[in-house]
Parts: structure tokens; sequence; C-alpha cells
């Protein structure tokens, strides 16, 4: 048999080696215990309902922030806690004119469906080149796991997108808070970013972070 039918063949059985590996139909997280590698222990299936494997939380518009003029509402395992263990979550996106998702990454892959609105999407890869398209309703984009990437509304009215991602947990973190919301002295912020310290400070008031 040849390399060709032996890689084909393996790709057939892989999804069903998989598949042999569940050993429950669904683990809804308890998250009274810590998370682990591998997510949450999963709660007594007999005292679950129909309505642990359903959330609303999607269906309005979370939090305005005042800083970027968006909002996301997150259906991840700590607040959807039906995900545990199947490798998906999703998020609202709301912006409002002039509204901007700053330039994030997370641990997993992202597609993004614009269902209002135009927005810039884009993110930057590892050699340092952008990638940037306006999206218009019913389009999508993809974003690889890890890298920076942003949304911003450039339309005349608010915007409204969904994005779906490959993990229960993708673990967000925003530059600008990042900097801005830590206790990194302002000198080493300045050395390792080139920033100058009355923008550090600047962040640093924004966002809570100590001098």
């Amino acid at each position: 048999m040849d390399a060709l039918k032996l890689i084909f063949l393996f790709t057939l059985l892989v999804p069903l080696t998989s598949a042999t590996n569940i050993v429950v139909d669904y683990c809804v997280a308890d998250l009274t215990f810590p998370v682990g590698p591998a997510g949450y222990s999963c709660r007594n299936p007999a005292t679950l309902t129909a309505d642990d494997f359903v959330y609303t939380g999607l269906g309005a518009a979370g939090n305005f922030s005042t800083t970027f003029n968006a909002a996301a509402v997150l259906a991840v395992d700590t607040t959807f806690p039906a995900l545990n263990g199947l490798g998906l979550s999703m998020a609202r996106l709301d912006l409002g004119v002039g509204g901007v998702i700053p330039i994030h990454s997370h641990r997993a892959s992202e597609v993004i469906l614009v269902v209002e609105g135009t927005i810039v999407a884009g993110f930057i890869d590892t050699n340092n080149t952008a990638f940037h398209k306006t999206l218009n309703k019913g389009d999508i984009m993809m974003f690889p796991p890890t890298l920076l990437h942003f949304q911003v509304n450039i339309g005349k009215s608010p915007a409204l997108a969904f994005v779906t991602l490959n993990s229960a947990s993708p673990g967000f973190q925003t530059t600008s808070i990042a900097l801005g919301a830590t206790d990194l002295p302002t000198h080493l912020i300045q050395k390792v970013t080139l920033l100058d310290a009355r923008e550090v400070r600047r962040l640093k008031n924004i966002f809570g972070g100590s001098n």
C-alpha cells in the first residue's frame, strides 16, 4: 500500500479514534471546583435539566465600554458551563459608531460573522504582515490562534457581529488593558514597549494599574 493510501486511511480513522475516546455524552462544568488543563469537573448528570444546555445571554448587548465604545458578551465555560470540554465558545460584539474591539489575542481560532453594520477587521501574523478587510453584513473572516487581531466600526450606524472560537476557554488578552491594568512599573513598560512615561501613565489611569 503506497503512502498516499495510508494517509487517506489515517484521515478516515482519526475521527473514529477520537469518537471512541468519548466516555460521557457531556460534561457540564461544576464551577465549585478549580479548573484544570482539561477543563472543569462534571456536574452530576442526574441534577441537570434542559435549561443547563441553553444560554440566553447573547440576545442583548453587554455593558458598553466608554473607552472603546463597544461591548462583548461571552458564552464560554464560566458563563455557559455546558460548553465545558466541547472545544467551542461564542461571543456577541456590539460596536457603537467608531467603536473598537481593541487589538487582542487568545489561544483559539476565531471566525467572525457580521450581522449588522460595516467593520474593518484584521490580524497581524508572526512575520508582522497585516491582513485587514472591510466586512459588511453576512461577511465572515477567520483569525488564527494567538495572533493579534481587532475590529473597528467604520460605518455610520452601530455594528453587530458574532464570533465562534474553538475553545471553551479562549483566554482573551487585550494589549492595552494588559499594559494599563498591570502593576509592572512604568519604567519597565517604557523599556519593553518604547512608549513614553506619559502614555504609560495614561493607560494605567484608564485601566487601574499602579505606577
